[in-house]
């Protein structure tokens, strides 16, 4: 049973419902699997909890 990991900033559940659909179905195709046996888990970083190159990415 594959487990994918997402880590990500906030994002709107409509876009959360598309990405896990789009993950499991290439792991369908990929793996020749069936869809109930993918996991997708998805960690939102707060804007202020995560930094590129130096700087908050809330303060971007």
């Amino acid at each position: 049973m594959p487990i994918v990991t997402v880590q990500q900033g906030p994002r709107t559940v409509e876009l959360k419902r598309e990405l896990v659909k789009k993950i499991t179905d290439a792991f369908v195709e990929a793996y020749e699997i069936p869809a109930e046996t993918v996991q997708v888990w998805i960690h939102e970083v707060p804007a202020d909890s995560w930094g590129a190159a130096g700087t908050l990415i809330a303060d971007k």
